[in-house]
């Protein structure tokens, strides 16, 4: 399965700047999902992080990592088209290199379980095949 990120705008409620996935590469139902994000100089957050050095904020590439597991929620049609995703915790987050303009970060996620609504991931984030950042996510979805 591949989305673009128009088809992703159908999943997620997030809009410019704060949308931070471009594609949807693959997904195999109750197990995994990849999504892709383009970093370009052109990011908002590069103007303050940090000038004349741009490296994307650590936070936004957990909340990459994020929208994809919402993506995942609702390719598995586990949540309704009137919920929107709420980050209910992470753990072990660790990041390994920087992100910087023109890289194209990988975000990788694995379903550990879902139980009472709520929705364990393992996260990992690559550019091209160097890990960059780890985390374990947990998520619910409630009605808007």
């Amino acid at each position: 399965m591949v989305l673009n990120s128009l088809e992703l705008m159908e999943y997620l409620p997030h809009r410019y700047p704060f949308l931070l996935v471009d594609r949807i590469t693959d997904f195999e139902e109750g197990k995994s999902i990849v999504g892709v994000k383009n970093v370009t100089i052109n990011e908002p957050f590069f103007q303050g992080h940090f000038p004349g050095h741009p490296i994307m904020p650590g936070v936004l590439i957990l909340e990459a990592m994020a929208q994809v597991g919402g993506v995942f929620a609702q390719l598995s049609k586990d949540v309704k088209k009137d919920e929107v995703p709420y980050f209910v915790g992470i753990n072990k987050a660790r990041f390994r290199k920087p992100v910087l303009p023109g890289d194209v970060l990988r975000l990788e996620l694995n379903l550990l379980k879902l139980r009472r609504g709520i929705y364990s991931f393992t996260g990992k984030a690559f550019v091209e095949d160097k890990l960059v950042a780890e985390a374990e996510l947990k998520a619910t979805f409630a009605p808007k």
